[in-house]
């Protein structure tokens, strides 16, 4: 059985409302002996009266719920400018009406900030030199701005629909999320840096790309790195062949001489003498850069870190390190690299410690499953620690600025990291390692 509108049930429920009034009124006339026209005169005019007001009732009641279900209609299309007038706390309607119209109020401004976000996002999307593009789960493209049309060689409508495989970006939809890849795409850079992210819309999980050109970038980088190299190099090129060419100019002189004094002899073995010194710092420049640049992969084996610091603090015979141990501890690492490591850290603290009569101590503890190690002299300490891991930059005479910059290279390979920082509170500076028990 079909049930009763709700228009049709306020009709009955208004006329059942009304129907005991007018038995009432029945009962009496017929009591009162009115006579027989009058009394349905009567009726007919009770009856009138009852049936207009139900459908009175019946109509007041629609026209409100029509006008809400206008609202709610409008509100569903997106048109947030209606409102309901008659509203106010003084009845349950009322109440309701102004609700109504205070949510409609909440989501046209929250319409109005969508709008303008999505404008702006849309101006940076189209400005930013960088392309972004949007794939569904059948990896077919949904978003892409200009600087992926540049990208792609097509117009953004012409590219959208398309496949990652069609657009030649397959490679780019698995793997790590962030990585640098090269993109074959006609005349495009080749070193494009990748980041990869997930999102969904309308309850599908979709893929975005974020893809940035580098190669100028890296070229800038490199080109730099060349002119630091050839700066640095170039002055210890000076410093070594100036005293060279005056010395040798000066041998040759003498040598031309047809009555050279009696100690030519000697001036010229002290001569030579410094012609070999200074070609055999040029040899430790070049074999210390050698070095930093062919650092080799590491290769892991178990090293115990107690018998690895006590065989390097045994090396350094210029003053007593002291070896305050810690908790046993085994990493996966490369012996030599980290050898060469720690008589690098020892030997700039013993260097600091002799400046001032003071010592230096080894000590490790075990955090969270990484070593850390500290390296602490009683040196004057850290003057200015902002290019101490530039590679050639060093503050000794005759250094080659080359011990610390290896150092965080072999640290870095280990998956750790170092650092020199003068310690808190105390005079002298503290060398920390820090490396993860499986490299």
């Amino acid at each position: 059985m079909r049930l009763l509108g709700t228009e049709r049930r306020l009709l009955l429920l208004g006329l059942a409302g009304g129907a005991p009034a007018l038995l009432l009124c029945a009962a009496l006339v017929s009591g009162l002996s009115v006579p027989a026209p009058a009394a349905r005169l009567l009726a007919a005019a009770a009856a009138a009266i009852w049936i207009a007001c139900a459908v009175a009732l019946r109509r007041s009641a629609a026209f409100r719920l029509r006008t809400l279900s206008n609202l709610l209609a409008a509100m569903r299309e997106g048109d947030y400018s209606f409102r309901v007038r008659g509203g106010s706390r003084d009845d349950s309607y009322g109440e309701l009406v102004l609700e109504l119209n205070l949510l409609a109020q909440t989501l046209r401004a929250e319409r109005f900030g969508d709008v303008e976000s999505t404008a702006l996002l849309g101006k940076v999307m189209a400005g930013i030199d960088v392309a972004v593009l949007a794939f569904d789960p059948d990896r077919r493209l949904t978003l892409a701005n200009l600087a992926a049309g540049r990208l792609l060689g097509g117009s953004q409508e012409s590219l959208l629909g398309k496949t990652a495989e069609e657009l030649g970006l397959a490679g780019c939809m698995d793997g790590e999320a962030s990585h640098t890849v090269n993109v074959p795409l006609g005349t495009a850079s080749e070193r494009w840096e990748l980041r990869r992210g997930a999102f969904r819309q309308g309850g599908r999980q979709h893929q975005l790309l974020v893809l940035s050109d580098v190669s100028r970038a890296l070229r800038a980088e490199e080109v730099a790195a060349w002119q630091r190299l050839i700066r640095v190099l170039g002055h210890e090129l000076r410093n070594s062949l100036t005293p060279i060419m005056s010395i040798a100019g000066s041998l040759d002189t003498l040598i031309a001489r047809e009555d050279p004094p009696s100690d030519w002899r000697s001036d010229a073995r002290a001569g030579l003498k410094v012609i070999a010194a200074r070609a055999e710092s040029l040899n430790r420049l070049m074999s210390s850069y050698a070095t930093l640049a062919r650092l080799p992969k590491p290769r892991l084996e178990s090293v115990d870190v107690g018998d690895w610091v006590r065989r390097v603090a045994r090396l350094e015979t210029r003053l007593p390190v002291t070896v305050d141990g810690g908790p046993a501890f085994t990493l996966q690492a490369d012996s030599d690299q980290l050898d060469q490591l720690l008589i690098n850290l020892v030997r700039n603290a013993v260097d600091a410690a002799l400046e001032t009569g003071g010592g230096v101590r080894i000590g490790w503890d075990e955090r969270a499953g990484f070593l850390e190690l500290k390296v602490d002299d009683d040196g004057p300490g850290l003057a200015n620690d902002a290019n101490l891991f530039v590679p050639f930059f060093t503050t000794k005479a005759g250094g080659t600025g080359i011990g610390l910059a290896l150092c965080r290279q072999i640290a870095e390979a280990h998956g750790g990291v170092v650092s020199l920082a003068n310690r808190p509170g105390e005079r002298g500076c503290r060398g920390l390692l820090r490396l993860p028990r499986h490299s």
